[in-house]
């Protein structure tokens, strides 16, 4: 009777038969022993992470009168009902004539306030108190933003301004393509995961109900950024994880691997982010933040960015160490941890090169436009490294890839010791794998 000791194993990979699913399922079977160990690490810190879920859980977000800045104001939907073309000189009348010096950016918008073409557009809320109501916009020659009959706009409100003046376009309103391009999204990934693919978008969802119903609304209430930070990341983990892979040894294995690595991230952003005097305040949307919530720690709120931002890729390097030991093993049941640590480090060192290469281009990305400015500036490499705007990311970047680096060698040894002492595991070893030489088709039958 070995069935009790095997791990509940998911479904087959396509492409086995069912003779071979016992053998070389996705999921080798680890003995009764293993399983308590495991079992006795996972669920103390399980139960930490709920306590802490329910020590720290904000209610909502705390109340505050709005300021009518930046994001922080009130808006509704509207719609272009009309676009005219116009002199620009004509809706222009009350500004200041230009001195027609266009060798300076206010020089060339000035003049093209006076001589180009404007539009004037008629936008009509169509949400809200207001519905149905309509203002004039008047859009530049130079604006960035063009607006077209029948577009979608989001108009802010400022109900302390002149009527004349309290609506205003403020943006477009992209919710039909996004809400597109999420579907086509989801749909791919069910037509190629299927049921993964399925539990990938409900983890999904799960994680972003932890990030805006726990995380977001503790940090706006004044909890200690990094606490709901490691509080929030590990109720994602052991979610997405157990979710997406199923509850077994090798997904236990990732859980505590993703898990020192996040500490290790946690304790070398707090030494780095202090060592550096990172404020986490340097731009309008943190100034916003602080302004409204002056009890915010904004360096702390630094650092859990930083640990939140580490974990998806976590996730994906401790799986993918974890599997590959457990197939290695399944492919030679006699190599000792030793061999199976060497083999799975081979394959990490390929998985370090392209995720830390992968980690530092998306940074970088997202900062192209202020690396835009360095450069327009001809500012020195040293220069724009101390800048707290660059200093900010050249540390999240980097104590992110340092953790990502670590998690291979700590993931690997784990996986490596879990699934070799499985052979001589108290409860009696997998028969099939400690004596492969005399296992046949009717053997693994009788001890799966």
């Amino acid at each position: 009777m070995t069935s009790p000791q095997n791990d509940p194993a998911p479904q087959p990979p396509q492409g086995h038969n069912h003779a071979h699913t016992h053998s070389h399922g996705p999921a080798a079977p680890v003995s009764r022993h293993l399983r308590k160990v495991i079992a006795a690490v996972l669920i103390p810190f399980a139960t930490a992470v709920v306590v802490g879920l329910i020590a720290f859980w904000p209610g909502g977000v705390p109340d505050h009168e709005r300021t009518g800045v930046g994001f922080d104001r009130q808006t509704q939907d509207g719609k272009v009902v009309q676009v005219v073309k116009v002199d620009c000189a004509d809706v222009n009348a009350a500004q200041v004539p230009p001195t027609g010096d266009t060798s300076t950016p206010s020089g060339r918008e000035a003049v093209n306030e006076q001589e180009g073409e404007c539009a004037k557009a008629t936008v009509e809320v169509t949400s809200g108190d207001d519905k149905g109501r309509r203002f004039v916009e008047v859009v530049q020659p130079d604006a960035p933003r063009q607006l077209k009959e029948g577009q979608g706009v989001v108009v802010a409100y400022a109900p302390d301004a002149p009527r004349d003046l309290q609506y205003s376009v403020t943006d477009v309103n992209r919710k039909v393509p996004m809400a597109l391009l999420a579907g086509i999204f989801a749909l791919a990934v069910v037509l190629v995961g299927r049921m993964r693919g399925v539990m990938a978008l409900v983890a999904l969802a799960v994680s972003f109900a932890v990030l805006t119903l726990f995380i977001l609304p503790a940090i706006l209430q004044g909890s200690n950024p990094l606490v709901v930070a490691v509080i929030g990341a590990s109720a994602i983990m052991l979610a997405a994880l157990y979710m997406c892979h199923g509850v077994t040894a090798r997904t236990s294995v990732a859980v505590i691997g993703t898990l020192i690595s996040l500490l290790l991230i946690g304790l070398l952003g707090s030494l780095f982010i202090g060592w550096a005097s990172l404020s986490g305040n340097t731009d309008d949307n943190t100034g916003l933040i602080k302004g409204l919530y002056p009890d915010i720690d904004m360096s702390g709120l630094l650092l859990a960015g930083v640990i939140i931002g580490s974990l998806g890729v976590l996730d994906d390097v401790t799986v993918t160490q974890t599997s590959a030991v457990w197939e290695l093993h399944q492919a030679d049941p006699e190599m000792g941890w030793k061999g199976l640590y060497r083999a799975g480090i081979r394959i990490g060192r390929d998985h370090i090169a392209s995720v830390v290469n992968t980690l530092v281009l998306a940074y970088a990305g997202a900062a192209l436009p202020l690396l835009l400015l360095f450069s327009i500036a001809q500012s020195s490499v040293g220069t724009v490294a101390n800048s707290e705007l660059v200093a900010e990311e050249i540390v999240r970047t980097l104590v992110g890839s340092i953790g990502l680096v670590a998690s291979v060698p700590v993931t690997t040894v784990l996986a490596a010791l879990v699934v070799s002492a499985d052979r001589t595991g108290p409860g009696g070893a997998q028969t099939a794998t400690a004596a492969p030489a005399r296992t046949g088709r009717g053997r693994r039958r009788k001890t799966g």
